[in-house]
């Protein structure tokens, strides 16, 4: 990977329009010397990817590739914490590589720091006497613009929404580097920061940036300790679940739905718990594990009837029954049973209400998922009709996630070309 890295260096100087000579010299190295390192001879260091990230204004896109990792050995506290937060708010952690930087015993370490850190007793924080008196209002300002993001994420590419979160994720950095926030306002900024990350990260996730990705994740969870708030920070380990199970080791997703669910266990909502079920239920189906999968949806649906709960977390809105039988299904296609699966995805359709097909991201997924199941039914037109549906759903909206799956899905239709239905599909594009 480190090859890779050394080719966007180079990559991105070229872009630049700077002769080699012209750039060595803005950067404070020899020509002979940054030759030497992009050509693998020389050492990739933090100062050099620094020098380039600053001549090449990246927002410390190649510093915190080279960094990346050695972030997961910091250690876990409030220094460290806003460290990292008011560099990656700059734009860092935005590297291009595709692998997921953790799994096995380092996630394990990971994991295991967040929930040795929610242990900690939350310090008082002096105040100062400049403080802004309307610091409090602009965190109610910031809070409410992510709760307009959230619901934006099916309105805007994945991209975008990442940049927009890192702008909310820059503004709460200041805040907290200022200093001299009442413990109070401290901790909920903290909170915002680590729902910005996460918001950041599942983004980059859709946009397949996965090692970026991971990293915003592991800034949710940092920022969740410092505020000292196990439910946001076992939300954005679901979502970093997901990109586990998708990207990584299934089974690595399992342990961090099954510390979530433990963390959170006498504190979470039935829709919460219902949630995290839902997502083991996936993860486990994704390890081949038949019995565990129907045992934790079993365990999302009875959660779920238990009804709403004036204090389940807004950013759950969500999570329905259509959802979870959406799950459900994927994991029935998963598992090898698309009788199944068309059944579950056809119970999804009757729970849905208007509202809840407004999210076309995900809901293209879905439809692409029962597609696939009817095919694997051998039933071309319901497939076809399925994946029409997707591709109106998805529209204009830019997903590399949703437009991979709805890709695969092309490719095999492509096998039944023969069929009139299926031709006709893959003629009008």
């Amino acid at each position: 990977m480190a090859d890779e890295l050394r080719d966007d260096l180079r990559a991105a100087r070229r872009r630049s329009g700077l002769t080699f000579a012209a750039f060595a010299r803005e950067a404070g190295y020899a020509e002979s010397y940054l030759r030497n390192v992009e050509n693998g001879t020389k050492p990739l260091t933090s100062d050099v990817a620094r020098a380039y990230d600053r001549v090449l204004a990246t927002g410390g896109e190649f510093s915190n590739a080279v960094d990346g990792p050695r972030r997961q050995e910091a250690p876990w506290n409030r220094q460290e914490a806003l460290t990292i937060l008011a560099d990656m708010a700059t734009g860092g952690g935005v590297d291009r590589r595709s692998f997921i930087v953790t799994s096995g015993t380092a996630l394990t370490a990971v994991v295991g720091h967040w929930s040795d850190a929610l242990t900690k007793q939350v310090r008082p924080v002096e105040v100062s006497d400049t403080a802004p008196d309307d610091v409090p209002k602009l965190v109610g300002h910031i809070e409410e613009r992510l709760e307009y993001l959230r619901h934006l994420d099916d309105e805007f590419d994945s991209g975008e929404m990442a940049r927009m979160a890192r702008n909310e994720l820059a503004l709460l950095a200041r805040l907290l580097e200022a200093g001299g926030l009442e413990a109070t306002t401290e901790s909920r900024a903290y909170s915002l920061a680590a729902e910005a990350s996460r918001q950041v990260a599942w983004n980059l996730f859709d946009n397949k940036r996965h090692a970026a990705a991971e990293q915003y994740y592991h800034m949710a969870l940092r920022s969740s300790a410092e505020a000292n708030d196990v439910l946001t920070g076992a939300y954005s380990m679901s979502f970093m679940a997901i990109q586990h199970y998708t990207e990584g080791d299934p089974n690595d997703a399992v342990k961090l739905l099954e510390t979530a669910e433990e963390t959170t266990r006498h504190r979470a909502t039935p829709r919460m718990r219902a949630m995290l079920a839902a997502r083991k239920a996936r993860a486990l189906s994704k390890a081949g594990d038949r019995r565990r999968c129907a045992q934790a949806l079993t365990t999302a649906r009875d959660l779920l009837d238990l009804g709403p709960s004036d204090e389940d977390p807004e950013y759950l809105y969500w999570v329905t029954r259509g959802e979870i039988e959406m799950i459900a299904g994927s994991s029935a296609l998963e598992l090898g049973d698309p009788a199944h699966a068309v059944h579950c995805f056809n119970t999804a359709v009757r729970a849905e209400s208007p509202e809840e097909v407004q999210y076309p991201k995900g809901h293209a997924i879905y439809l692409a998922r029962a597609a696939e199941a009817h095919l694997a039914l051998h039933d071309l037109d319901a497939a076809v009709d399925q994946a029409r549906h997707a591709g109106k759903c998805l529209g204009s909206v830019e997903s590399a996630r949703s437009s991979s799956t709805l890709a695969r899905l092309r490719r095999q239709l492509g096998e039944h070309r023969g069929h009139p239905t299926v031709r006709a599909f893959l003629q009008d594009g």
